[in-house]
């Protein structure tokens, strides 16, 4: 790349993604690259042990807009998001998961929201437009219904579905949020989001099409008890409600 900015930086944290992040990968490549404009992605490997940094690497020779952060220890997703975070220096600041659930064609939809004042814009699985189609199994659809009527309740109210992997920041206000978020786990979406609602920033909740994909590193019993111990922890570093400046 030239020693101009890139428009775009694309964040995606991975643990142990060794089968799903090559694929999805490529497909950002060739998206931004279709484009025609200057783009960066950083992989943060968050303590991996499957070989996601060499796999990673591979798919990335010869592509110096791609490069890897490996962490040395398993931190969590929260983390590893903001590592990535603190390194990019696009306008445009697109948070992905590594699972490729939305397509990366789906950045468009969040790129019009910006475009239109929003200073965050949310890929949505859960508000309804008959242009998408969303494929998400039963029982995850009803356990992310729980917990966005509980978090709407403790912060964050107007956003319907928080913990969507899919999340589109202007540049500064990326680099104005990220490092006051001090949840290192999956819950670190509901801290980003109240500490937006505190600032004022413009919040757009766009809906995207998805498809689940196997292999999910979230489950409803293992991780949903943590993820709210997490939101009350960081609505308590808050002083409480999640609403104002």
């Amino acid at each position: 790349m030239s020693g101009t900015p890139p428009r775009w930086s694309v964040i995606v944290p991975a643990y142990d993604e060794a089968a799903r992040l090559p694929g999805y990968l490529r497909d950002i490549q060739a998206y931004f690259e279709g484009r025609d404009e200057l783009y960066e992605v950083i992989v943060v490997d968050d303590g991996s042990r499957d070989g996601t940094a060499e796999r990673v690497r591979e798919v990335a020779a010869g592509r110096p807009a791609v490069t890897v952060r490996a962490l040395g220890a398993n931190r969590g997703k929260g983390y590893a998001v903001r590592v990535g975070m603190a390194e990019a220096s696009g306008t445009l600041r697109l948070m992905a998961d590594a699972d490729g659930a939305p397509p990366i064609a789906e950045a468009a939809r969040l790129e019009a929201a910006v475009a239109a004042g929003a200073d965050i814009a949310i890929g949505s699985r859960a508000l309804h437009d008959p242009a998408v189609i969303r494929q998400v199994r039963t029982h995850r659809k009803l356990s992310g219904h729980l917990f966005n009527f509980l978090v709407q309740r403790l912060g964050v109210p107007g956003v319907v579905d928080t913990q969507c992997g899919f999340k589109l920041f202007r540049g500064p206000v990326a680099a104005a949020l990220f490092p006051l978020v001090g949840t290192d786990g999956f819950g670190f979406d509901v801290e980003l989001l109240m500490l937006a609602i505190r600032r004022g920033y413009r919040i757009a909740e766009v809906p995207v099409n998805w498809a689940d994909q196997p292999g999910s590193k979230v489950g409803v019993l293992r991780h949903g008890p943590r993820m709210l111990r997490e939101v009350l922890s960081a609505r308590r570093r808050l002083g409480g409600g999640g609403a104002g400046r």
